[in-house]
């Protein structure tokens, strides 16, 4: 870990991440200074990054312009976040699982799977504590429904919810506002 990095923790964790949401009434320039603190800490950050009051993530996350990462959200390991990216609070994103097919051993000492990055498109809203499983790829234009569980890829321009998320529908160009 180099020093930008250790630099940029000690500011997010000792100070940033408990400063007033970014939509508060009380305004301290407390977006500006999570979104410095984002560009120290991780390994792509683009413009105008929207990081909530909470929010816990590993330094191997890349972000794009305009998108954001909710209040309270946890974020493990590699996750590529597109543009204009919307999070819900309390989001969990997880690249690495539990080992535990061995019945002959317990699960606490078959150690975790390989990392699988989870990858998000462009222009995608993930609703509050929305749950990403390692290795999932939404497509750009997705919606995930607040408390969805994501096993599976989630196709381009479709709304999915539910426990395992399913398609409930896709969006169409309809011309409503």
């Amino acid at each position: 870990m180099n020093f930008k990095v250790i630099l940029g923790r000690v500011l997010y964790y000792g100070l940033a991440k408990h400063l007033p949401e970014s939509y508060s009434h009380i305004r301290i320039g407390q977006k500006w200074f999570r979104g410095r603190c984002a560009k120290l800490i991780l390994s792509k950050c683009g413009e105008k990054v929207n990081i909530e009051h909470g929010a816990v993530f590993s330094s191997r996350v890349e972000i794009g312009n305009n998108s954001g990462i909710g209040i309270d959200a946890f974020i493990q390991g590699k996750c590529i976040i597109g543009n204009n990216v919307m999070m819900g609070p309390e989001c969990m994103i997880f690249t690495v699982n539990h080992n535990f097919l061995n019945a002959g051993k317990t699960i606490r000492s078959q150690g975790f799977s390989e990392e699988k990055p989870v990858i998000i498109g462009n222009d995608v809203w993930i609703g509050a504590r929305v749950i990403i499983l390692p290795g999932v790829c939404i497509k750009d234009g997705a919606v995930i429904g607040a408390g969805a569980v994501v096993t599976k890829d989630v196709p381009e321009y479709t709304v999915v919810g539910g426990n395992p998320a399913r398609v409930i529908k896709t969006r169409q160009e309809s011309g409503e506002v």
